[in-house]
């Protein structure tokens, strides 16, 4: 590989086939000049970005890094693709620097992100939030800053955004978004918190996320329980209602309306999930 440019001791760009990329290794570029010659062995690292302006960016991002932030930022691709099983781009690289860099600036101002995400990607993407927590638990120990479990999210969805099409992300955000819609809706019917940790609120939260993918797939849920719809009806007045705003919520963003058998299901749900609570007041 030739030096094309030394960014400093530990970073050059090389020139390697005709095509440029990053390399850093400690040291690597220490008393080399533009046009010597830098072999495979020395490299610890090489970041290939696949435009100019990218390349150009992610070295001045590496220029202004200290080996700490680059060793933690490689500790935790390196982690991510072992969850995740597979390799990570080098556009990862670029965004999640870009992203570190800033989180300890404000780190050391005590500016912490809360992310209004984060139960949705603890629900739908455990094993990326798991890498935002290793992260988190390497930055505390790095730079001695106190950062708090939210702040996981955005380097979980970093992961998350490399993983899917955009077009697959953006369905999910939107899914995640009407899981919460709906279940504000539930929780400010009966003024109550939901206990997260019960069984009957995973059940609700499993049972609302394929009723999602059915809303979107414009798919209707019917089995002509016409019977037991009025019985449940009758027996769980409130949930009744509640499912009643969901209803409604559903017609004003899916332009769809539910089912007796969807109104029966979801009503059984949201009794199980409030009437622990009915029962203390």
């Amino acid at each position: 590989m030739k030096v094309v440019k030394i960014l400093n001791n530990n970073i050059a760009i090389v020139d390697k086939g005709g095509h440029e990329s990053i390399v850093y290794s400690p040291g690597i570029a220490f008393k080399k000049k533009a046009g010597q010659r830098i072999s495979d062995s020395e490299v610890e690292k090489t970041y290939v970005l696949d435009s100019k302006d990218r390349l150009e960016h992610f070295s001045y991002l590496l220029t202004n890094s200290d080996d700490q932030t680059i060793h933690l930022l490689n500790d935790v691709v390196a982690y991510g693709e072992f969850v995740t099983k597979q390799k990570a781009n080098d556009y990862l690289y670029l965004a999640l620097l870009d992203h570190l860099t800033f989180a300890i600036k404000r780190g050391e101002k005590e500016q912490f992100i809360r992310s209004p995400l984060t139960w949705e990607v603890q629900k739908f993407y455990p094993k990326f939030y798991d890498i935002g927590l290793y992260a988190m638990k390497l930055m505390r120990k790095t730079f001695d800053i106190d950062f708090p479990d939210e702040e996981a999210v955005s380097i979980a969805l970093h992961f998350v955004n490399i993983q899917e099409s955009q077009s697959l992300l953006d369905e999910t955000l939107e899914s995640m978004e009407i899981l919460r819609d709906i279940l504000n809706i539930i929780k400010y019917h009966f003024n109550i918190s939901l206990d997260e940790t019960s069984m009957n609120y995973m059940r609700l939260v499993t049972h609302l996320q394929y009723f999602i993918e059915r809303l979107r797939k414009h798919e209707v849920y019917s089995q002509d329980s016409a019977g037991l719809y009025d019985q449940v009806k009758l027996l769980y007045p409130e949930a009744f209602k509640a499912t009643e705003k969901i209803d409604i919520y559903v017609k004003g963003r899916f332009n769809q309306y539910l089912t007796k058998d969807e109104y029966t299901y979801l009503m059984i749900h949201i009794n199980r999930v409030t009437e622990r609570k009915d029962e203390k007041t």
